[in-house]
């Protein structure tokens, strides 16, 4: 045994005490809504910009493949941007469709139409801007 009766009780309030801490820490927090708001308006004018680049884009000029780096990375910006603008409309409304679900399956299929829906609703708000 140990020299110290009381040891184990001390170790084990120790643990105790951070474990508490650990818990404090790691619980999650929700983001602040202003931040939410930048995100999606940053994100919507990435997805913009790279609209108006490829529209900028000559085909004539794809024949030389030096010219294709400001097209693959204006589609690869604004497909990036594009999804992070669906997440983050989808996000934005989790707890409604959490309470109108009855099931797992359920939310999966709201969280996939919800998904569908902001999806086709880019592609509408692009193909007007043209």
């Amino acid at each position: 045994m140990s020299e110290h009766p009381n040891e184990f009780a001390v170790g084990h309030r120790q643990f105790a005490d951070f474990e508490s801490m650990l818990k404090r820490a790691l619980s999650p927090v929700d983001p602040p809504k202003e931040l939410e708001a930048r995100l999606e308006v940053t994100l919507g004018s990435l997805v913009d910009m790279a609209a108006e680049e490829l529209e900028a884009w000559e085909l004539s000029a794809m024949r030389d493949p030096r010219n294709w780096v400001r097209p693959v990375a204006a589609a690869a910006v604004g497909s990036s941007a594009a999804v992070g603008l669906v997440l983050v409309r989808t996000q934005r409304r989790r707890h409604k469709r959490r309470e109108a679900s009855d099931n797992v399956l359920e939310l999966a299929e709201r969280t996939l139409r919800d998904l569908a829906h902001e999806a086709s609703k880019i592609i509408d708000d692009q193909s007007r801007r043209k």
